[in-house]
This record gives C-alpha cells, structure tokens and sequence, in this order.
C-alpha cells in the first residue's frame, strides 16, 4: 500500500506525514490492518527497538476532586463506586511504589486528584519523591497534580522529579464539550510551565469519548507541535455514575489504528499505552506492542489492570524485552536535547509536554483553595476505602464488550497487597 511505504519512510526520517495521511490511517479496512500494525511496527523498531517501558502508578489522593472532566471517575459529581481517601503520607507511597519497581516498572507516576496542588501540596509531594528515591535507586519518578502555578514546576525538579504528566485529552475545538471547569489553553500552559523547568513533559490523549476523527488527528498534531518526551493513549473506560459512563465506541482493531496513527505522527517519542487497553484491546494486547514501546504495569488510578505477572508473560511471549533500569529509553538525538535543556535550567521555552496517561485522565487546574482542601479532606477521611469485591460496571449492550470494567480494590489506599 503507497501510503503505508510513504508513512514508514517518513517515520524513518522522522518527518512529518500530512493530515490527510493520519486521517487514512483510521479510515483503513479490517482487511489492511495487519499491514498497518507492521508499517508503524518497523518505524517503532527503529528508534526504540523491541524493549517495553514499565511505569506504575501510585494514587496519592483519590476522588473529590472539583474538577468537571467528564471522563473522570473521580470528578465533582461522580457517583462511580471508588475508593476515596486523602493524600498518603510519604512512606506509604514509598511502600506502593516498591511494588511496581519490584515488577520491573522503571517510572513511578504519582498521581493526586484535584484542581491543582497548593504550595503545601508540592512540599509534600517533595517529601514523598524524596522518600521514594532513597529506597529505589535510580527509578524516574513523574509527577501529575493537575494545573501548576507558577514556579511550582520548579519547586518539583529541586525536588527530584524528573518528569511531569499533564494530558490535553482531546481537540482544542471539543475540549469545552468535555470539561467545563478549566480549559485547553489552561492544559498547555500547564505542559509549557513542566518543560521550562527541566522536566520531561509527558502529554497525552482519551479516545473513545464521542470523537471524529478529526479531532483525534487534531490533538496528536497538537501534542507533536508540544514536543512531549512520552505520550501516554488512554482509552475511555466508560464508569458507571460518569456522564461518558454509556460511550462504548471502541473495537480493538480501532484502538490499534489509533495507536498506529500517533506512531506515525510522533515516530520517535515514547508511546504509551495507557488506561483502558486491558477493556478495549483485549486479546490484541500483544498486537499493540508493535506500535507503542511503554505501558502501565498493574492497577491504574482507580480501575484494575491486567495482573503485573500477565503483564510480564505478554511481553516475554510477545517477543518484546523489558526495558531495563540502566537503558536510555529515548533516541539519542532527544536524549541529548532533553539533557541539553535540563542542564541549562529554567528557560521559559514553549516547546513543553505534560500527562501520564492516568487511567481517569488526571484533573487540572489552578491550587485549590486551603478552607476547600481541608473540607474536601475530611469528608475523604469518612469515606469508604475498605476492601469490597471489585464492581462491574452495567453499560448497555453491544458489538462493544461493555463488562469489563473493574473498580480497583486494592494496593494504595487499602490493606490489600496492590497487583503489580
């Protein structure tokens, strides 16, 4: 198929393929799929090889948040059956995040619900990387807190951080269909306030809220333009008490094309598949490693994963590698770059990135007022986080699976051993 050919050599030489050639990529048959997967398996081989990046995820705040974001189970207003709790203290994520290192995860994410964190919030995020890295040597750890003021993104790097996740989710011109609360150009100054820092900016995308095509192409576009380190694909995982809890639109084949499009589009960053590929791609989960080089190990913020030893099993039978600790996961060319920049401190550069690809997408904003925080944090204190069997979620049925979705049970925020 020419356009194939024409997007591997593009790809090769990291150049950028037209709109019109992404859009054909998602509009590809079933029948051409496999040739699809191979076409933007050869351009992932090429600047990342076989080897698979572990990252796990740590829930340092779950659920309350103020935020709107439709396709959040812990937004303001969700009735979705999770856990709920306040911020972990500084050893206990340490503890949580051993177990995915254990698995052999080579980033922790810490992931904390709300607006945006106080200067407090980042004090104490501080304290938890600190206590993280001394018990883990050599783990990259990303941060992802929603909204940052300014100079809190450096206050995090001074801090440890190597890494900020900041998602911009969807289009520009359907962000305000998604989220009332804040908006896109609040995400991407976000993203740029992570980069100018130092930090590597990750940043990705949902699909599977409702979309066009357009607007998928739209916001990988947007994100290459950002220049991210790692784009994290997030599929929707449609939870019950969410006002996206009935959008079942994904096939595993569409999820693959998907994920052959951002391949395409942004050749040599780190692509990730994120939450929901455990409820959508299914059994072509192995399919997918051909196109993306990075996955979440275990749970996600608050929907179970595939457990971290099938993890595992799938790569090795897939015939894919860990990533191992001492590797360097990006090219040398955007290794360089990015330690060219760290180097030279904060610089007030755009070209800046930011997400993690945290199952529920991560909220955003500006820092939450302390008298709201505080009551926010007592009613989580009363809340119930005990260890009930994991709940499914009842979505109209269709040529989609709609019965797969897990509420998580486990790990932080119970006395459940987490699944890594």
């Amino acid at each position: 198929m020419d356009l194939l050919n024409t997007l591997v050599d593009k790809g090769l030489r990291r150049e950028l393929p037209t709109r019109e050639e992404a859009l054909a990529v998602l509009a590809t048959s079933d029948d051409d799929l496999l040739d699809v997967v191979a076409a933007a398996g050869k351009v992932r081989r090429r600047w990342f090889g076989r080897r698979v990046k572990l990252n796990y995820l740590v829930n340092l705040k779950s659920g309350l948040c103020p935020e709107d974001c439709s396709y959040c189970s812990q937004r303001l207003g969700s009735k979705a059956d999770i856990l709920k709790y306040t911020w972990l203290k500084p050893d206990e994520a340490s503890q949580a995040a051993a177990a995915g290192v254990a698995g052999g995860a080579k980033r922790v994410c810490l992931v904390a619900s709300g607006r945006g964190p106080t200067d407090r919030d980042v004090e104490r995020v501080g304290k938890t990387i600190e206590a993280i890295k001394e018990q883990n040597e050599g783990v990259e750890v990303c941060a992802c807190l929603g909204l940052l003021s300014d100079g809190q993104a450096e206050r995090l790097k001074a801090a440890g951080a190597d890494a900020y996740n900041h998602n911009l989710n969807t289009s520009e011109s359907t962000y305000g269909q998604i989220t009332k609360t804040h908006t896109y150009a609040d995400r991407v100054d976000t993203v740029q306030k992570a980069h100018a820092a130092g930090l590597s900016a990750c940043s990705g995308l949902i699909a599977g809220m409702g979309e066009t095509d357009e607007d998928l192409v739209d916001v990988v576009y947007s994100l290459r333009e950002l220049d991210p380190d790692s784009v994290p694909v997030n599929f929707l995982i449609p939870f019950e008490g969410t006002p996206l809890a009935k959008e079942w639109n994904l096939t595993p084949q569409r999820c693959l094309r998907i994920l052959a499009m951002v391949r395409f589009v942004c050749p040599d960053i780190e692509v990730r598949i994120a939450g929901g590929r455990e409820v959508h791609l299914r059994a072509m989960q192995p399919l997918a490693l051909n196109l993306a080089n990075s996955i979440f190990l275990g749970d996600y913020l608050t929907s179970e994963g595939q457990a971290g030893q099938a993890d595992l099993d799938m790569i090795a039978d897939a015939g894919f590698e860990v990533e191992g600790a001492g590797t360097q996961t990006l090219p040398a060319h955007r290794a360089d770059a990015a330690a060219a920049a760290a180097a030279h401190g904060p610089c007030g550069s755009v070209a800046a990135e930011a997400g993690c690809g945290s199952a529920c997408g991560g909220c955003s904003g500006h820092a939450q007022e302390p008298a709201a925080e505080a009551a926010a944090e007592s009613a989580v204190e009363a809340s119930d986080e005990g260890g009930a069997e994991p709940v499914l979620a009842q979505a109209p049925a269709g040529e989609v699976r709609s019965d797969l979705v897990a509420v998580r049970r486990r790990g932080a925020g119970t006395d459940l051993a987490p699944n890594a």
